[in-house]
């Protein structure tokens, strides 16, 4: 077959233009092509407003293509078809030691899944619950002021992507296309088959609910196992060498080869590691805010007369602003038509984050407005990142009232320097609810200084993204790991051979699409070490 990228038709094209296109693109004559599918498409709006579409393509005989492939040789845009169909590694030998997964979110589902389709019968620990009960645990802080600090968005099957736009678009380096087995299989387990080719596709919540589920009775039918309320407390090192877990209710569990598939808010298992002295070291991440603004105003701004057009939805953006204290500042997981929620998983604390059903039809959109933070600004080890999130997690938590309820403020306030008081024209999505205050002390003076220079620069991109009465929602704090932990070419530990750190957690992910590829990367690294260098060509 062959690939053609960066095929651009106006938006409102009608469907029979597609093939034409195709056709004038490779100059051939109309029965000459005898079949295409949408491989990508997603749009530009910097000319007009397009569709750019990637297409494979099959013609009526091999000569065709042969001749194609000739005459756009030195056409970047033109070449075959590459080779994306998933091929396992290794399959499991009769009476293989059954490696252990600890955490289920999208790393660990994935690392899951594989495992057992290879046949290794993986057993998985979850510290959290059910997906579904921990829904309702969720919703019994958003709706009651109520925690559960082992059931909620960062802790339970599916992990955090469950609670969150549910996108499935990332920038990762994917030279085996494991990101294609990750979309395929959430298509196979109900997502809809547009994920497969939308340029920046998503799932949304409710929808990753039942495929999360779909996708455990799957590892189940293939002879995994998932144990919920299963936090694992330490684990078992003999010679440098992980020989299995206790958990913490006392079971000790033996296993040679485990994947650490923590998400980034596992803190108590980041200070059990280091204790252990599993190598780790701090990483960059990023604070600051929640922004709100009537969806509305995005479409026109990014959209003009195509806003609300059926075909392209809630308009999304990605800004970013150096501004002159040297800091980054930048949009982070930006929601459209979607809500503010409460994401802390520690008793006393305010933690932000944006979630998105799949119609994306909520009033407002939101998304982090971030400010890169390095080690050099929390200086004392691995676990000084937790530290400074957990200050200004718990300064969030105060001056929302100490009950869950988050600080907010007017963009207006905020850029002059003044509290806010009172709601204005866009309605805090926030939930169990908000306070209106100052938010200059929720973050550190260089933070609050570089997002008040960056929002009105922003809104030279985005007209009104500096209105009044959008609102600032504190604290967003969980962009990604604050620390890393280190691992080799053969994804172990650098001091601890069996333990395959992996994931978001560990600081090798950022989102549900990277996070399950790089839990598929540690499944294999597991089967080969597993099988055997020399058994892994007879077996597969």
């Amino acid at each position: 077959m062959l690939r053609i990228t960066e095929l651009r038709l106006p938006i409102d094209h009608p469907p029979e233009s597609l093939r034409a296109a195709i056709v004038r693109r490779l100059a051939l004559a109309p029965e000459q092509l005898a079949d295409f599918t949408v491989f990508r498409r997603g749009y530009d709006a910097r000319k007009g407003l397009n569709f750019v579409y990637t297409v494979d393509c099959s013609l009526n005989d091999v000569a065709a293509e042969a001749d194609v492939l000739r005459r756009f040789a030195d056409d970047r845009h033109v070449g075959p078809t590459p080779d994306m169909h998933y091929r396992f590694v290794a399959r499991a030998p009769e009476g293989a030691p059954r490696p252990l997964v600890v955490g289920f979110g999208p790393c660990g589902i994935f690392a899951a899944l594989v495992l057992a389709q290879m046949g290794f019968r993986p057993l998985v620990l979850e510290r959290g619950k059910t997906v579904r009960e921990r829904a309702k645990d969720t919703w019994r802080l958003w709706r009651g002021h109520e925690l559960d600090p082992e059931s909620n968005v960062q802790f339970g099957e599916g992990g955090a992507g469950t609670f969150s736009d549910g996108k499935l678009h990332s920038q990762i380096k994917d030279p085996k296309h494991h990101g294609r087995k990750v979309l395929t299989e959430f298509v196979r387990a109900g997502a809809p088959e547009e994920i497969l080719y939308l340029g920046k596709p998503h799932i949304g919540t409710f929808r990753l609910v039942s495929m999360v589920e779909k996708m455990r009775a799957e590892i189940e039918s293939l002879g995994g196992e998932i144990r919920f309320r299963a936090r694992v407390d330490d684990l078992l090192i003999e010679d440098g060498h992980v020989r299995g877990v206790i958990l913490a209710d006392g079971a000790e569990i033996r296993a040679d080869h485990i994947i650490l598939a923590l998400g980034h808010s596992a803190r108590d298992t980041f200070e059990m590691l280091h204790r252990r002295g599993v190598f780790m070291e701090p990483k960059p991440f990023s604070v600051g805010f929640r922004i709100e603004h009537p969806q509305a105003l995005i479409d026109r701004a990014r959209l003009g007369k195509y806003a609300g057009h059926p075909l392209m939805g809630a308009a999304d953006y990605k800004l970013v602003h150096h501004a002159g204290n040297g800091r980054a500042v930048y949009s982070f997981c930006m929601c459209p038509g979607g809500t503010v929620v409460a994401a802390t998983s520690e008793a006393g604390r305010v933690v932000t984050n944006g979630m998105s059903q799949y119609s994306r039809a909520e009033h407002n959109a939101n998304a982090g407005i971030v400010v890169g933070i390095t080690p050099t600004d929390y200086p004392g080890g691995p676990l000084a990142g937790i530290a400074l999130q957990r200050t200004l997690e718990a300064r969030a938590f105060d001056l929302g009232g100490g009950n869950y309820d988050a600080p907010v403020q007017r963009v207006g306030d905020f850029l002059a320097g003044r509290p806010s008081t009172a709601p204005g024209e866009v309605a805090p999505s926030y939930k169990p609810g908000v306070r209106y205050t100052n938010l200059a002390s929720a973050l550190p003076d260089y933070a609050i200084a570089a997002i008040r220079e960056a929002i009105p620069a922003f809104a030279r991109q985005i007209p009104g993204f500096d209105m009044h009465d959008a609102v600032l929602t504190g604290v967003e704090t969980r962009t990604s790991s604050p620390l890393r932990i280190r691992r080799g070419d053969d994804l172990q530990s650098v001091n601890v051979r069996g333990l395959y750190p992996a994931g978001e957690g560990a600081g090798y992910a950022g989102g549900i699409l990277s996070a399950g590829v790089d839990g598929i990367r540690a499944a294999e690294a597991v089967a080969r070490m597993i099988v055997g260098a020399d058994e892994i060509a007879a077996l597969t």
